[in-house]
Formats: C-alpha cells, sequence, structure tokens
C-alpha cells in the first residue's frame, strides 16, 4: 500500500498512540486533513476511527485524548514498515 506523506504521518501517530495509550487520541493534534483520512480509512477498514463519548473523556488532563483508533493488521503491517524505512533512513545520514 502505497501512503502519501500525510498519510504515514498520520498512521504513525495513530500507531503511537494505540501503543501508548490504548487508542485513544487527542483531536487537538489533527487537522482537517488528518480527520478526512481517518474517515476514508474507518469506511475501508483500514484503521477504525471515533470520537468517545463527552461523558467517557477524562476531563483532569491538560489535554483531553477525545478520539479512539483501532489499527488493522494492514494498518500495523504498514506503520512498521514506514518505522523501519524512517529508521534507515536516519541511519544513512549519519556520519562517522
Amino acid at each position: 500500500m502505497e501512503l502519501t506523506k500525510e498519510e504515514k504521518s498520520l498512521l504513525l501517530y495513530m500507531e503511537t498512540q494505540a501503543v501508548d495509550y490504548g487508542g485513544k487520541l487527542e483531536g487537538v493534534r489533527m487537522n482537517s486533513g488528518d480527520f478526512a483520512i481517518a474517515k476514508h480509512w474507518n469506511e475501508t477498514g483500514f484503521v477504525q476511527f471515533g470520537r468517545i463519548a463527552f461523558h467517557d473523556i477524562t476531563k483532569h488532563v491538560r489535554v483531553a485524548r477525545d478520539l479512539w483508533c483501532v489499527l488493522s493488521e494492514e494498518a500495523w503491517a504498514a506503520a512498521h514498515a514506514e518505522r523501519r524505512a524512517r529508521g534507515q533512513r536516519l541511519t544513512d545520514k549519519m556520519t562517522t
């Protein structure tokens, strides 16, 4: 699956949040393009995505995690491949 730069960025954000916060996302970190991508992915099943009900949002935190995501197997594989590619690009730039 070929992803755009914006899609890769969003996927890696979602993957990090899935691992670190159980898939809870901070909506303030997403722009309108991200929401459009997430909606498309939700419709295709690549990533399940939605809003958390207001009464279920933890309100005593600095920034509310008001969205959720669940990555498909394909999304996990794509995120892993992109992380490896980013790591390789950084390694290739290293000088000794």
